[in-house]
């Protein structure tokens, strides 16, 4: 197994701006995907079917990397796309967050076609990760923006319709950075809150997926570091993981326990991570 990691760069963090590999020990195993249109990468996503890592660059573009790390597809560069998480959809297509537009696009895994708007522009005021639930509804994080604007909540859009978004969760403690589905349906979102304050409580919180109730709270009680965590991913160890700076931090998803750093890494700023086997 291999531990890809996105490090940010410029305003997201003073990390590498690179795509960085790692064995299932945390050993570093350099840059994957030494080529110039991976750029401040944020986003990853694995296409199953063709095993290709869906990658979206701070170049304002979209592209699927093969085994190697090489340029599989690309979209080529679109004006103003500035795109955040990425993840597939119940329909194949590859959906991404986009951090300007403040909505969600939908591309073929193609990549050979215009994006399609799936929701309206300016959704919410910072989109901060999103998922589909087992049921088709689309969930989406929205929190604070790099200029110190937003709010701290999820919301919810029905499957297909993706019109008329329902607020699921106002937990006032929740400053949300990433957002997927756990195997139980229900919400897990990392937190930094208040978000970029020094003295910020950082966690990994879990709510119902029905009424959006807090369920329970992971915390690192010190035997990680966990500042600034950002993306989440399950592993198929049934592990919960978070990248965060300096560090790629597992949980006891079970138990709710911190299992400590499986990485360690000077200047990580982790945006998100994926597993390749």
């Amino acid at each position: 197994m291999i531990i890809i990691v996105s490090s940010a760069a410029g305003a997201n963090g003073n990390g590498y701006g690179k795509l960085l590999a790692f064995d299932h020990n945390g050993k570093p195993l350099g840059v994957f995907g030494d080529d110039d249109r991976i750029a401040d990468p944020r986003g990853l996503a694995v296409d199953r079917h063709e095993g290709l890592l869906f990658v979206n660059s701070g170049a304002d573009r979209v592209l699927a990397l093969d085994i190697d790390g090489k340029v599989a597809r690309d979209t080529g560069a679109i004006e103003g796309l500035n795109p955040g998480g990425g993840n597939f959809g119940p329909d194949g297509r590859y959906y991404i967050g986009l951090r300007s537009a403040r909505t969600v696009m939908a591309f073929s895994p193609a990549l050979h076609a215009v994006g399609e708007y799936v929701l309206p522009l300016a959704v919410v005021p910072f989109p901060r990760g999103f998922a589909f639930g087992h049921d088709g509804r689309l969930f989406l994080a929205s929190g604070v923006g790099p200029n110190g604007k937003g709010d701290n909540e999820v919301v919810a859009f029905a499957a297909g319709g993706f019109a008329q978004p329902l607020q699921l969760v106002a937990d006032p403690e929740l400053s949300p950075l990433d957002l997927i589905i756990a195997p139980n349906g229900n919400i897990l979102v990392s937190s930094e809150h208040p978000f970029g304050s020094p003295d910020a409580v950082t966690s990994i919180r879990e709510y119902d997926i029905a009424n959006g109730r807090l369920v329970r709270v992971f915390s690192a009680s010190g035997v990680a570091q966990f500042q600034r965590p950002r993306g989440l991913r399950l592993g198929q160890d049934g592990n919960l993981y978070c990248v965060a700076q300096d560090e790629v931090v597992a949980f006891d998803f079970t138990a709710g326990k911190c299992l400590g750093p499986v990485v360690r890494f000077s200047r990580l700023h982790g945006q998100a991570l994926i597993f390749l086997l």
